[in-house]
């Protein structure tokens, strides 16, 4: 799945949990998100709307909740395409143990065919 395919998939499917997202899917959205979070503190830094005091600025704001869903529902298909259920992205929820066991889930291939989340996406 090339880049602009993985973000068009993911905008499509905004809050969609049910299915499957490949690694690719995932990662490329993953890329988005950070370049498009990135650009927004740069803009807002530039701009003088974010000071020490008051945080991230509005666009940051504005991007952070725009990408929030969709960053779910793709993790939740991720997880759906090894084969887990999604619940299981809460665990990101405990600081440093949950990350890791996600971050190996996300970095493992999918399941081979149909599993019980649906077929195989490509």
């Amino acid at each position: 799945m090339s880049f602009t395919t993985a973000i068009k998939t993911c905008f499509r499917k905004y809050a969609s949990f049910r299915g499957r997202a490949p690694r690719s899917e995932f990662w490329f959205f993953t890329l988005f998100w950070f370049g498009v979070c990135f650009a927004a503190i740069i803009l807002d830094t530039m701009l003088g709307w974010s000071g020490e005091e008051a945080g991230a600025g509005p666009l940051y704001a504005l991007a952070a909740i725009g990408l929030f869903l969709p960053s779910i529902s793709v993790a939740v298909r991720r997880l759906h395409d090894t084969d887990r259920s999604g619940w299981r992205y809460w665990l990101v929820l405990f600081p440093l143990i949950g990350f890791i066991f996600l971050l190996v889930w996300f970095c493992q291939p999918g399941t081979a065919g149909e599993n019980q989340y649906g077929e195989e996406t490509i």
